[in-house]
């Protein structure tokens, strides 16, 4: 499913990934844990191809990406990012939308569903988080757990193989993070592969089947 080989990237000079690899099969959660500054939030946005490498290799999604945004057309990307959903942690929900048409605007405009299907999916997924009595809400009368459910309902709405979560449980407290740690468990768990980036080894032993440790753009630890 994810096959990343000796990536390699750098920023003005300075090394950000520093030759990362590994393996990751369908189905299976893998947590990237490490500090600030050590390179995690740029392997997902490498492995979404929204930022380009300078070396390496990346399979993923049934896509090769290669150095300088090479291997996938431009044509190509938004069936790329179909299968590789990506939550930000900043979430990125339209604000003037209402819940139910942030998570159905990437079904129809990214895939051609009908809007009925799309809005049906929806709701389904809205059921399975908790939140379908909020689907006529915007997203500035949610909680910071409420956008969170949305938004991976958002992603999971185009039904991706591989599902990259950047700090899913940031700014939450204890209790609400980990409903927001088990709803994405119970949605993903064997069926979606999930990369997941955290600094919490709580989040990352709760959630991941194997964790690799990142510092300084290189993997110093890989352990189930």
């Amino acid at each position: 499913m994810i096959s990343i080989r000796n990536l390699r990237k750098y920023h003005r000079g300075r090394m950000i990934l520093g030759g990362v690899s590994a393996e990751i099969a369908p189905g299976e959660t893998v947590a990237i844990l490490g500090p600030s500054g050590g390179g995690k939030t740029t392997l997902l946005r490498c492995l979404n191809a929204l930022d380009p490498f300078d070396a390496g290799a990346i399979d993923i999604a049934g896509f090769e990406l290669r150095p300088q945004g090479k291997g996938v057309a431009p044509e190509d990307m938004v069936r790329l990012r179909a299968r590789v959903g990506l939550v930000f942690q900043e979430l990125h929900l339209f604000p003037h939308l209402s819940v139910l048409d942030n998570i159905t605007l990437g079904p129809l405009v990214a895939r051609g569903v009908p809007g009925e299907v799309a809005a049906a999916r929806a709701l389904a997924l809205l059921d399975r988080v908790g939140l379908r009595d909020r689907a006529a809400t915007y997203p500035g009368e949610l909680s910071h757990g409420q956008k969170q459910r949305v938004a991976v309902a958002r992603a999971l709405a185009l039904d991706p193989q591989v599902l990259l979560l950047d700090e899913p449980t940031s700014a939450l407290d204890a209790a609400t993070a980990a409903g927001v740690a088990e709803t994405i468990g119970e949605l993903t768990r064997g069926i979606v592969a999930v990369v997941l980036v955290t600094h919490s080894t709580e989040l990352a032993n709760r959630m991941a089947d194997r964790i690799l440790r990142l510092e300084s753009g290189v993997v110093t630890e890989s352990r189930v």
